[in-house]
């Protein structure tokens, strides 16, 4: 019963985020599928970003046991954008490039994981934790990378939805990997800019 009914969204604190990570990186596990070997690292990343500044974090949880720590079926988290963070060093030296790094790093709000569970997907769980991530924020941008598998990924057509165009695409970070397409957007989130001609 308790997975049919929709989860609650919850903002956490980066206590509650480490106290939990566990399971976190269980749901990101369930999405991703990464190879096992893999997951000590990305543990040890989220752990990091709950230091990063403006860091920000919403679970979704079961309804039933809100109050007690419920099952998670998605989070997201994000924080603000620096000189000094792995992700924004990378992705700034790659927009300088093209001349608009200013524009979408200078004051951004970056997203740094937003996944849900695949049996809770398609039920407007990610849009949920995207809105209220970003909800309020005081950054001008919002920016995110996200696989670029193929562009008509509901991943990316979530980000599209809420006015997120194309940056950067078949872009590979250091380290190996698939291709990740970078994608920004204006706070607060809405409907594509027409203006933006994507």
């Amino acid at each position: 019963m308790e997975d049919r009914e929709p989860p609650s969204l919850r903002e956490i604190d980066h206590r509650v985020f480490l106290r939990r990570l566990g399971s976190l990186l269980d749901v990101y596990a369930a999405a991703m599928s990464p190879p096992v070997e893999q997951l000590a690292g990305r543990y040890a990343i989220m752990e990091r970003h709950a230091d990063h500044p403006g860091f920000r974090a919403f679970v979704a949880e079961s309804r039933r046991s809100f109050l007690r720590g419920g099952r998670i079926h998605g989070f997201a988290y994000g924080f603000h954008g620096a000189p000094g963070q792995w992700w924004h060093d990378v992705v700034r030296h790659a927009l300088a490039e093209r001349g608009d790094a200013e524009e979408w790093l200078s004051d951004a709000f970056e997203v740094a994981e937003l996944h849900v569970d695949p049996a809770h997907q398609h039920r407007g769980v990610g849009r949920g934790l995207l809105s209220a991530l970003c909800g309020g924020r005081p950054e001008r941008t919002v920016v995110l990378s996200t696989l670029d598998l193929r562009p008509d990924t509901p991943a990316r057509r979530l980000y599209r939805s809420v006015g997120l165009v194309d940056l950067l695409t078949g872009f590979d970070f250091p380290g190996g990997g698939p291709p990740y397409a970078v994608m920004g957007g204006r706070l607060p989130l809405g409907p594509p800019d027409p203006s933006d001609g994507q």
